[in-house]
């Protein structure tokens, strides 16, 4: 065990920074398993940064995860990157960092005084600790995923679905919905924080089709986080409401529920805390989220899809060079028209980011917008853009009607 101690002086706390320097880039390799970098100076701002090893096309990387209140942030580094990073975090925003690989242990302090103590272990110092033996490194770009839905462990509407096997084997043609249903419980798994145990969450699925991610929702929050949850699946095909409410009876899912009726004209509910629309189409979207709004939702989860009133609006004589090509245009607008979706909820008191659902190898339409209500009305200038293109969308509208 060998300490580099803080010291007063500006020359001697380079030397402490140039040693810590040279810990950190021994620990960062493939042997590492996790850096957790914690306890923020301030209060605002990120909480806890986690670095691990990746391998992407059979290169070395290292992914940071940034946790800054209900939202996580992922990138991928190079070793001097993340080196830098990792550093500058130290020197600035963070007083604790700990550090294990196959080999080494490290432990760095930064007190109120900017003292800086480093505390490393080698491999046979680590397993004689209280800690025990150190864990293998993840690589998990060439392991195995571990899903929240774990491969091998048979849930029963997977398997009635049709997306495992009574044992509990993923069904190759439907290992992308699969993941896919993984993907989604991860983004609810962010939010969680925002809810209170102890009281019943509120939830509409609106456009809730066979119901793959309603049932995971469910299952996820209620069976496996043990959350008080009442979920109602809306859509306006009898038969799949028919289905849905058959299986939902067969599990013991008392509240799941599932209701024939369109979006725009829905009233069934005075209070919602989620609201999920996965594939409402075109300004269906548009109702499903004009209603959370109004209910003072706390979280919203929208995918939507087949937006086709922009690509008719769309004109702007500096991008008819762009526009004139269809394919084109019609990803633009599609994209525009997300844009526009998640900078008025900003605008109407929420945090909102847009993110990849799924792989865009299978379908580039799948963006989901998250939004978790903040209760601050966000200027974002984006009224000035949809004049510019001559657009103005089914959201825009619905909120305008607010204000007449």
């Amino acid at each position: 065990m060998h300490e580099v101690h803080g010291f007063s002086s500006e020359v001697e706390g380079k030397l402490e920074m140039e040693e810590l320097r040279k810990v950190l880039y021994e620990l960062l390799s493939e042997k590492l398993y996790q850096i957790i970098i914690s306890n923020p100076r301030i209060k605002e701002g990120a909480f806890k940064i986690k670095f691990r090893p990746v391998m992407v096309k059979e290169q070395l990387l290292f992914q940071q995860t940034v946790y800054e209140g209900t939202k996580v942030f992922h990138e991928n580094l190079d070793k001097q990157e993340a080196l830098e990073s990792i550093l500058a975090c130290m020197e600035k925003d963070f007083r604790q960092l700990e550090g294990e690989s196959t080999e080494l242990r490290v432990t760095v302090l930064v007190s109120k005084k900017s003292k800086v103590t480093v505390k490393t272990a080698g491999k046979k110092q680590a397993e004689e600790g209280k800690q025990g033996m150190l864990m293998r490194p993840d690589l998990s770009h060439n392991r195995m995923k571990k899903y929240i839905l774990e491969e091998g462990k048979a849930v029963p509407f997977l398997v009635d679905l049709g997306v495992q096997t009574r044992e509990g084997k993923i069904v190759r043609a439907r290992y992308d919905k699969f993941k896919q249903i993984n993907r989604y419980l991860e983004f609810v798994e962010d939010v969680l924080p925002v809810f209170n145990k102890g009281e019943c969450i509120h939830i509409i699925d609106f456009g809730c089709g066979k119901s793959y991610l309603t049932f995971a929702l469910y299952y996820y929050l209620h069976e496996l986080k043990g959350y008080d949850v009442s979920i109602t699946g809306l859509d306006l095909k009898e038969d799949v409401i028919e289905h849905c409410s058959l299986l939902a009876g067969k599990y013991g899912y008392d509240k799941l529920k599932f209701l024939k009726g369109d979006i725009a004209g829905f009233e069934g509910e005075e209070k919602v805390d989620m609201v999920v629309t996965l594939h409402a189409c075109d300004t269906a979207t548009d109702y499903a989220l004009k209603k959370a709004v109004d209910w003072d939702a706390k979280v919203i989860f929208s995918v939507p899809c087949c937006q086709h009133e922009v690509n008719r609006q769309i004109e702007n004589k500096d991008l008819a060079p762009v526009l004139k090509y269809g394919l084109i245009k019609e990803r633009m607008s599609a994209l525009l028209t997300d844009a526009i979706r998640a900078n008025l909820l900003e605008e109407h008191g929420y945090d909102t980011q847009v993110l990849e659902f799924i792989d865009m190898e299978h379908t580039p339409k799948n963006i989901l917008i998250r939004a978790v209500k903040n209760k601050e009305n966000k200027k974002t200038g984006i009224q000035a853009v949809t004049e510019l293109l001559h657009v103005n969308t089914t959201l825009q509208k619905l909120f305008e009607g607010d204000n007449q």
